[in-house]
């Protein structure tokens, strides 16, 4: 189980780079039309996180991320878990 600590070291990691991404108008030059994702990802002495972040104008998108990610974490978890 995480820790309290450990998920609000996550969260404010998450956060602050967003909000960075989120000052820069250059970040969003040339955007796809329906179609917008960002990605980061972290660590601390514990382990490692990512977190993505994605827009898109037709859910579909959207669903099929979230399904492709869900389909990898299963194939990939290890039998410890």
């Amino acid at each position: 189980m995480i820790e309290a600590n450990d998920a609000k070291k996550v969260v404010e990691v998450i956060g602050n780079n967003l909000i960075g991404v989120s000052h820069d108008s250059n970040n969003y030059q040339k955007l796809p039309d329906s179609f917008w994702g960002y990605f980061a990802r972290g660590h601390d002495i514990k382990g490692k996180f990512g977190v993505i972040v994605t827009y898109s104008e037709d859910g579909k998108d959207v669903d099929e991320l979230i399904k492709m990610y869900e389909d990898w974490a299963k194939k990939n978890k290890t039998k410890s878990e």
